[in-house]
């Protein structure tokens, strides 16, 4: 187990780098100021990663991302207290207090988009989570199949391809005239409840036609959930408590 001042005093730390990322990016990303910066070390010494690393320079630099104009929600280590998007810690339930032997049990997750789509990095045995991809990748649960799909790709080379400008092919078929709209109205707390439902020959025929209303998230990662066990191949696992 490494020491708070280990993982925070580091040569070579990853938020200079990152922040000449968030400038250059291709796609409108706005960085939230944490809450409290006591929650990103808190944060970091939980997931024991250090300041060098992307992931642990935005746990402790950050109370996460929006992008795309609020499409997609980043979690940093705290939460922000200007738009309440919650921390990693409460996104991944980490334990109250530093709890050495505790870790995600199928992985962490570090996003989520407004139709319920969810970023996860890979746990340490995927295959025990009925997972694709390698131990410590990218996953997407994707709600138009309920399946989770790997990325090939680690961390810091996901968030450097979701600033690249190259989101619209990756939503290709999910996106619907006005979206922007859409996507800005809703509340960091809310995603986008889509009916019919993504997965169905209706909505993926006509996306436009769909009838769309606000819903928090929980709510729609628990649709996704209980949709994935009753007509999915096998229980997704978690999803994340936003």
């Amino acid at each position: 187990m490494r020491q708070l001042s280990d993982l925070t005093d580091v040569d070579d730390p990853a938020w200079p780098a990152l922040q000449e990322e968030f400038a250059n990016s291709s796609t409108p990303v706005e960085v939230l100021p944490a809450a409290d910066p006591e929650q990103g070390r808190a944060c970091l010494l939980q997931l024991q990663v250090s300041a060098r690393s992307w992931l642990g320079a935005l746990a402790l630099h950050s109370g996460g991302l929006v992008v795309d104009g609020g499409w997609l929600r980043v979690y940093g280590g705290a939460t922000s207290g200007a738009h309440g998007l919650p921390g990693l810690s409460q996104v991944n339930r980490f334990p109250a207090a530093f709890d050495p032997s505790w870790r995600p049990a199928d992985g962490l997750v570090v996003g989520h988009d407004v139709l319920g789509g969810v970023f996860a990095l890979n746990g340490h045995d995927p295959a025990a989570s009925r997972r694709p991809g390698d131990p410590g990748q990218m996953l997407y649960f994707a709600p138009d199949s309920l399946e989770w799909e790997a990325l090939e790709m680690g961390y810091g080379t996901w968030l450097t391809w979701l600033l690249s400008g190259r989101l619209d092919q990756f939503y290709d078929g999910l996106r619907w005239p006005g979206w922007q709209g859409e996507a800005a109205a809703l509340a960091p707390s809310q995603g986008l409840s889509v009916y019919p439902f993504l997965w169905s020959a209706e909505a993926q025929a006509d996306l436009a036609a769909t009838s769309r209303r606000a819903v928090p998230m929980a709510e729609l990662l628990g649709v996704s959930s209980d949709f994935c066990r009753q007509f999915g191949p096998h229980n997704p696992g978690f999803l994340g408590s936003a």
